[in-house]
């Protein structure tokens, strides 16, 4: 959240003001924020690399979460760096097209995330309800027509938010109680009619929220649909654990998202923004690496072949 605070004959500037600490704790967070976008960015680029050298891993499924894990390293480098350089020069300020850089590609990667994940559940709902033309329908026209619009959408969405954000009247010296500018420090701050904006943040609530959470849910009541008349019982657990792992990083981030948005406390503000910035591309590595014996052979066979190389 923020505010403004002085100077209304200055062009807006922003003072990023997210963690009130010592030096020796500003210290701790910045090894802390470090440690977690190098896990981040290690863990994703692993994905990635897997899908590309592996020909077994380039199916429907794995195309997505190379969207996913490329999304979730933009995502997180919009965001964190800025922070980590804060933390480590104490240099808190942040100009107003940089805000509005920010604000345009947090926007997007967020949007394009809802959308990813629906088309997801989309791949997982041909997977299991028609196993048999599930080759034929998920072909690789269908996957890139998946895919770019959830970029596309997003990229409009974005756009449309942050060009009106640009014709906030805002003046002077602006305190941001967060680790990024974000869209509630523009709106508290400025000395403009926010109706419009506001308008379009709850349109985009519909859109990029609501729509897609309610298509995934769809999607899975006809799966657990599909699951539960096989008759047996390892059958049924083997469909679903192909679900799993997308099921998992959905409620993490819509889970995360909805808590970002209900709470009214600006130190709960900042925690869960960090939660919701981190949590899933943190752990979207983990939970398909950990829960997907396909990428676990995949690891299994690039190190064989490494040491029958080095033999």
């Amino acid at each position: 959240m923020g505010g403004k605070l002085t100077n209304d004959t200055s062009e807006p500037v922003f003072y990023i003001f997210a963690f009130s600490t010592p030096e020796n704790g500003r210290i701790i967070i910045l090894a802390a924020v470090l440690l977690i976008y190098l896990i981040i960015l290690s863990g994703n680029l692993l994905i990635i690399s897997l899908i590309y050298l592996e020909p077994p891993l380039r199916t429907p499924m794995y195309f997505f979460l190379c969207n996913l894990s490329t999304l979730d390293i933009l995502y997180v480098s919009t965001t964190l760096p800025k922070f980590i350089y804060i933390c480590h020069t104490g240099d808190h300020i942040m100009s107003h097209p940089a805000c509005l850089a920010q604000l345009y590609l947090y926007i997007w990667f967020t949007n394009t995330e809802c959308f990813l994940l629906t088309a997801m559940a989309v791949d997982r709902y041909v997977a299991v309800c028609f196993p048999l033309h599930y080759s034929l329908i998920m072909s690789k026209q269908v996957c890139v027509l998946l895919a770019f619009p959830a970029w596309f959408m997003a990229a409009v969405n974005a756009s449309i938010v942050t060009s009106v954000s640009y014709n906030l009247k805002l003046l002077g010296l602006i305190k941001v109680e967060n680790f990024f500018c974000d869209i509630k420090v523009l709106i508290i701050a400025t000395f403009s009619d926010t109706i419009s904006l506001r308008i379009i943040i709850i349109v985009d609530i519909v859109f990029v929220g609501v729509i897609p959470s309610c298509l995934i849910f769809a999607s899975y009541i006809c799966i657990i649909y599909t699951v539960l008349k096989i008759k047996s019982s390892i059958g049924r657990w083997k469909t679903f654990s192909s679900c799993s792992s997308h099921l998992t990083i959905v409620i993490l981030y819509f889970g995360s998202a909805i808590s970002l948005h209900l709470q009214n406390s600006l130190e709960q503000d900042v925690v869960l923004s960090m939660i919701f910035v981190t949590l899933v591309p943190m752990l979207n590595p983990l939970v398909y690496s950990l829960r997907n014996k396909d990428i676990i052979q995949a690891i299994r066979r690039i190190i064989y072949r490494k040491r029958t190389s080095l033999s």
